[in-house]
């Protein structure tokens, strides 16, 4: 595919859900391990105006994927723990949207959200590198807008792609522009 004919909301396609294998189990905790600092290698040497900039018309800026990649992953890592230690526990959604605009994403700076980043992957790294393929497979939330199970292999498959999602938002709008 040229980069031309790349969507900009989907540079790397839509999360597609994988059977386990132990070499795909693998792959995803170290991109749940080793998100932080893809992420913040994909904004090194970015200027305040390039931060400001939406990854695509009428997408967030770079700034607000960062600091929602925080807000996400943060709810990902309570909806494991939650997983692991209740029976298919109902999640809380939020409202992605409305958290970008609200007053800390735009007033901090990225680096607060890259230091809880790196802070939290560590924790969830740590948290989740002990599921056996059995439990992956069995313990589950319940998401109420989507209202049906979501197993831990499921989740842990789409907030590997997430990381890698965004990060593709940021490396192909630098791509586009030049930077």
């Amino acid at each position: 595919m040229s980069n031309s004919a790349i969507d900009p909301s989907y540079p790397i396609g839509k999360y597609e859900p994988q059977p386990y294998s132990a070499t795909l189990h693998q792959t995803w905790l170290n991109d749940i391990r080793y998100l932080p600092q893809l992420l913040e290698n994909a904004v090194l040497n970015l200027d305040e105006a390039q931060l400001l900039t939406p990854y695509r018309n009428g997408g967030w800026t770079i700034k607000q994927v960062i600091h929602h990649v925080a807000d996400s992953h943060s709810n990902a890592m309570i909806r494991f723990k939650l997983a692991m230690t209740e029976d298919s526990p109902t999640i809380k959604p939020y409202d992605e949207k409305a958290w970008a605009e609200l007053n800390d994403v735009h007033e901090l700076p990225v680096n607060i959200s890259f230091t809880l980043l790196h802070a939290l992957h560590a924790r969830w790294y740590s948290c989740i590198k002990v599921l056996t393929a059995d439990e992956l497979q069995s313990m589950s939330v319940v998401h109420p807008q989507h209202n049906k199970k979501m197993t831990l292999w499921h989740l842990l498959g789409m907030y590997a792609w997430h990381g890698k999602h965004h990060t593709a938002h940021i490396t192909s709008l630098r791509e586009r522009m030049g930077w």
